[in-house]
């Protein structure tokens, strides 16, 4: 039903960051509820897991392009659409890990 994944990698920086949770409702409760700009947790052969946003659906939907927000992520850019069949979850809160706060003297 849900699923605690920690990020790694600075994909989908600077919103999720190295350290940072996501709690994912995983498939197949949410399988007909995902839409343009979502942010999921898939699993990709190559890669392994991993964690973009929705760019777009095929016209079948059956394919979803994914895209990351850093500049050199790995993404459908680069290796295509995923298959929704791949998805594992989506991510329904971020837990952020604390952030050092400089000070100025």
């Amino acid at each position: 039903m849900f699923g605690l994944f920690k990020v790694t990698g600075n994909s989908l920086s600077p919103d999720y960051q190295e350290g940072d949770f996501v709690l994912l409702l995983k498939i197949p409760f949410f399988l007909n509820r995902v839409k343009e700009g979502d942010i999921i947790v898939f699993k990709h052969p190559y890669y392994g897991d991993m964690i973009k946003k929705i760019e777009r659906f095929s016209p079948d939907k059956e394919q979803i392009y994914v895209i990351g927000t850093h500049p050199d992520s790995a993404d459908s850019r680069k290796f295509g659409p995923i298959l929704r069949m791949d998805l594992i979850g989506k991510v329904i809160w971020h837990i952020r890990r604390p952030r050092q706060t400089q000070q100025v003297s």
